[in-house]
């Protein structure tokens, strides 16, 4: 549509966002990137369409993004509703309860990581494990005296464990497809990177695990105290765990997301009734008359003591779920997100900030580092997982071919830095799910990103991978032959189809 736009106002746009960024999250009331976002999409369209892009044009590229973003914000609907649903049902409470009494505070943030990893390696998505499983390990970790922000560092890491290793997952598939390679050899390849950063953060847990057990467990009287208090707030019983193993169950079956979470949030409703008591309670009213009111707008399962202690009332704001609407701030930011993302992918702005990156890459660790820079860049600006993983695997294909080197080195890095680190920018997709669903922010005071070991060394193993030429699998010549034969024919058809 337009002319190539100059990689000088291509940088000056992107200053524009951080700039605007940092006003809006840093000095203007702390958190509140969404005007910030929409200034941000306003100066990108007005250089685009300085140099003669339509603004028909960059309309339907923001229209594109946001339909690429719809079932991301359908399931933060959804999971805002079933949050309720399970707290009034008594399925968090219990989770909490058991989770206390089981696990050992030692081996706590250990254990949070491995029982996230094996949820998400079930079922391929991080948003399931973090909604269901991490709300309750958060109130467990507070419950034993780990702060939030570690618990939570312990939930992502295991939960994009699973998102980038299991066949089920989306960008799992995604990834090979984009590099042109088969998804088995792609998960066979990143056992190597991932497997390695795993190893260094199950390390890592246990460690902060028996350091800070040390200081901040809670005594037995405290222990009791909490338990007390759970059980005062809902009914508990293993039975509740039904609406959980359901969605655990049908989404590791293949069934698609959101039938499989609205089935999870309405098998909690009979439990209201079971769970009438504690429900009246909270809302002050029949439960029966509020069922919809619920789902929609929250509940509150905890009620304080006017005498309670720090812990009590820390964990009583845990027992909380803020209902379908509460999910809306979150979803209005990715809206304002993808508007910008839109306007930069289609009028070339971030393309070309990638070729610029491309001109740097000597060598096969600089062509790793290069890839990985691009995918942390492009969840940045772009504020969306999968055009993390698209727009630098066109833009690298290329050149890990003219290396020589197999298909399933770009997947991986694909996956090592594009899929693992979006949930670190609270404006992407991912990361403003996972501030909603667990409440806790990415950085700042109490923020988990330092905590999330798994989800920074990856990206670094894989780079130094990269340098050392460790598990960089090189063609074939009769692999190469076919690269070169592929490129000629699609030039062929590229040609026939202008001439057309």
């Amino acid at each position: 549509m337009g002319k190539k736009i100059p990689m000088w106002q291509c940088i000056f746009v992107l200053l524009c966002m951080v700039a605007f960024l940092m006003w809006g999250i840093l000095k203007d009331g702390g958190g509140e990137a969404h005007i910030a976002l929409i200034l941000a999409a306003c100066v990108g369209a007005i250089v685009a369409c300085a140099n003669g892009w339509k603004w028909s044009f960059l309309e339907k590229g923001i229209l594109a993004n946001i339909n690429r973003a719809m079932q991301a914000c359908l399931i933060l609907a959804v999971v805002g509703a079933m949050i309720s649903s399970w707290m009034a049902a008594g399925t968090i409470p219990s989770m909490m309860y058991y989770g206390i009494l089981v696990i050992s505070p030692k081996i706590f943030l250990f254990t949070a990581c491995l029982l996230c990893s094996i949820v998400s390696l079930a079922t391929g998505s991080s948003w399931s494990t973090a909604g269901s499983m991490g709300v309750a390990l958060i109130g467990v970790g507070t419950a034993l005296g780990f702060s939030p922000a570690m618990t939570a560092g312990a939930v992502v890491s295991g939960a994009y464990f699973g998102d980038k290793m299991s066949p089920m997952s989306d960008t799992t598939n995604l990834a090979p497809a984009i590099a042109g390679t088969n998804l088995f050899t792609h998960i066979k390849h990143m056992v190597y990177t991932t497997g390695a950063a795993c190893i260094i953060a199950w390390v890592a847990f246990l460690v902060m695990g028996f350091t800070a057990s040390g200081n901040a467990t809670a005594d037995m009287e405290t222990i009791d105290e909490i338990l007390a208090f759970i059980q005062g707030s809902s009914k508990i019983s293993v039975l509740t765990l039904i609406p959980p193993v359901f969605v655990i169950v049908a989404v590791a079956m293949k069934l698609p997301a959101l039938p499989s979470l609205i089935g999870g949030v309405f098998l909690g409703v009979p439990f209201f009734f079971w769970n009438s008591e504690a429900v009246n309670e909270a809302i002050g009213d029949d439960v029966k008359y509020n069922v919809f009111n619920i789902l929609n707008n929250g509940i509150a399962m905890g009620n304080v003591p006017e005498d309670a202690s720090p812990v009590i009332e820390e964990l009583a704001g845990l027992l909380e779920g803020d209902g379908m609407q509460g999910m809306f701030w979150t979803i209005s930011l990715i809206l304002c997100a993808m508007c910008f993302g839109g306007i930069v992918d289609v009028s070339g702005i971030m393309g070309a900030v990638a070729e610029g990156l491309l001109k740097f890459a000597k060598g096969t660790g600089g062509l790793v580092l290069a890839t990985e820079i691009c995918c942390l860049i492009v969840n940045a600006i772009c504020c969306d997982q999968y055009l993390a993983i698209i727009l630098p695997g066109r833009m690298f294909k290329e050149a890990f071919e003219d290396r020589r080197l197999a298909p399933q080195n770009l997947s991986r890095c694909l996956e090592d830095c594009g899929t693992i680190t979006s949930n670190f920018f609270p404006w992407n997709t991912c990361g403003a799910t996972m501030h909603a669903f667990l409440g806790v922010p990415q950085w700042g005071a109490g923020g988990y990103g330092p905590f999330a070991v798994l989800n920074y060394c990856n990206p670094i193993v894989s780079i130094i991978y990269g340098f050392t030429g460790i598990t960089m699998t090189k063609m074939t010549d009769e692999e190469y032959e076919a690269v070169l034969e592929r490129r000629e024919r699609e030039k062929e058809e590229a040609l026939a189809s202008m001439e057309a």
